[in-house]
């Protein structure tokens, strides 16, 4: 385990580096967020039927995809990509530590570290700065304590992800196929785009099933109140159920993908 929090560490360390492109994408999320709060303020505003969440919530959920943007599994690890891609995966083989394990870690740090920066900045301004009608309110300490579950838990869900598209690697020429999939993926089905409770009946029985509803929709609806903090065990317990899926699933193919790859022609 020592090396793998080692891991986490120094890419934590390097990655917490890059301040002026978090400060980039702060002002880029701040943008997005302000245009999707006034789209759904028309919606809301046009009709007078009851909605799944009230309009505060739904301003709410927009800033929490905002702010944790960057956790969410976008693309694989680039680096990784590149070392099977050129055929230095060998040299990951010969580390005295699981390879899986080691790339998860890696998903760890590369999933963290731009959150961290982003996600504090975000949340001040949309919290204490931003006019009542467009800022994010605090939810209660049981709905605090849930979302910060939930955050733990969509983060392992996530790295699970990343280590997928880093293993599709060995069954294809590039990694642009996946990596220019998966976002549109991830912003449909994780809520990113409309929030889930906004689909239609029969749409939410079947993104409750998907994995992708726990990258970012259990946490946003206990932190605005949709959902409350007694349920948290149970949408706690599908991510993991995810994760352990994915990531066995992961495992067994980062086996098959290693009997089959060539380097050197060896």
């Amino acid at each position: 385990m020592k090396a793998y929090r080692s891991m986490v560490k120094m890419r934590l360390l390097l990655l917490l580096q890059y301040r002026a492109a978090a400060l980039a994408g702060i002002a880029t999320q701040l943008m997005w967020g302000f245009l999707k709060v006034m789209v759904l303020q028309a919606f809301y505003l046009a009709t007078n039927e009851p909605q799944p969440l009230a309009l505060e919530q739904a301003v709410g959920y927009v800033w929490l995809g905002q702010a944790m943007l960057r956790m969410l599994p976008w693309d694989g690890d680039l680096e990784v990509q590149e070392l099977i891609r050129n055929g230095n995966v060998a040299y990951e083989l010969c580390r005295p530590v699981d390879l899986y394990g080691l790339w998860y870690a890696r998903a760890l740090a590369l999933r963290a570290a731009p959150t961290i920066l982003r996600a504090v900045p975000v949340f001040a301004l949309a919290l204490y700065v931003l006019p009542e009608s467009y800022a994010l309110r605090m939810p209660s300490a049981g709905g605090l304590l849930a979302w910060l579950l939930a955050t733990v838990g969509a983060l392992l869900l996530g790295c699970a992800m990343t280590n997928l598209m880093n293993i599709s690697m060995f069954w294809t020429i590039s990694g642009e196929g996946i990596n220019r999939l998966m976002p549109a993926v991830i912003v449909v089905f994780s809520g990113m785009l409309v929030p889930l409770p906004l689909f239609p009946d029969w749409a939410q029985r079947v993104l409750e099933i998907l994995p992708f509803a726990g990258l970012m929709d259990t946490p946003a609806r206990f932190f605005v109140g949709q959902l409350a903090p007694s349920e948290v065990w149970v949408f706690l317990t599908r991510q993991f159920v995810w994760t352990v899926v994915l990531v066995v699933g992961g495992r067994w193919l980062l086996r098959r993908g290693l009997r089959r790859v060539v380097v050197q022609g060896g």
